[in-house]
């Protein structure tokens, strides 16, 4: 996995660490990946409800179908 590099700036109010500003390029990339991580966790959790049911490969849906 590719390491994401962030440079943050950090926004101080009263001596405290308020907010964390990012370019947006860095932004857009961190919302990609949590929506894959997301993805990640459906597919996970869709196979463990599946359990041990029999799957067809692709190539046997397709031949079934009449395609190539």
């Amino acid at each position: 996995m590719l390491k994401l590099k962030l440079h943050p700036e950090i926004l101080v109010k009263d001596g405290q660490k308020q907010f964390a500003v990012l370019p947006y390029e860095e932004f857009l990339a961190i919302q990609e990946r949590l929506a894959d991580a997301d993805d990640l966790l459906e597919l996970r959790k869709a196979k463990r409800a599946e359990g041990r049911k029999r799957s067809v490969p692709l190539t046997e849906v397709k031949r079934q179908l009449g395609l190539r």
